[in-house]
């Protein structure tokens, strides 16, 4: 019982390395290497497309909460800012104080 339990694992290892060796040599061969290089650009697109999916479902998650238009509603109009130009120096009076 015990010699055919070994023979039957060792039989086992031997097909598995086997098939491990065939699929490794099989990936440097060229085929092989196209098909990784497709596999990698589809993976890349694939988080390119999942990327920007995330990124508007992001954008439209904060538009909703902060009350702002979509992009296709455009912009609302916002009041010119008023400033009080006696608040702020004007570039002649920053060039009075150099002088002094």
């Amino acid at each position: 019982m015990r010699r055919g339990f070994w023979f039957g694992a060792g039989v086992a290892a031997g097909v598995y390395g086997m098939v491990r060796a065939r699929r490794v040599a099989e990936a440097f061969t060229p085929d092989g290497m196209r098909d990784r290089v497709k596999a990698a650009g589809l993976g890349a697109r694939m988080l390119r497309d999942e990327m920007a999916q995330g990124t508007a479902d992001a954008e439209t998650g904060l538009r909703e909460r902060y009350g702002l238009p979509s992009p296709g509603e455009g912009h609302p109009q916002l009041p010119a800012p008023q400033h009080d130009r006696r608040a702020l120096p004007s570039d002649r009076d920053q060039h009075d104080k150099d002088d002094r």
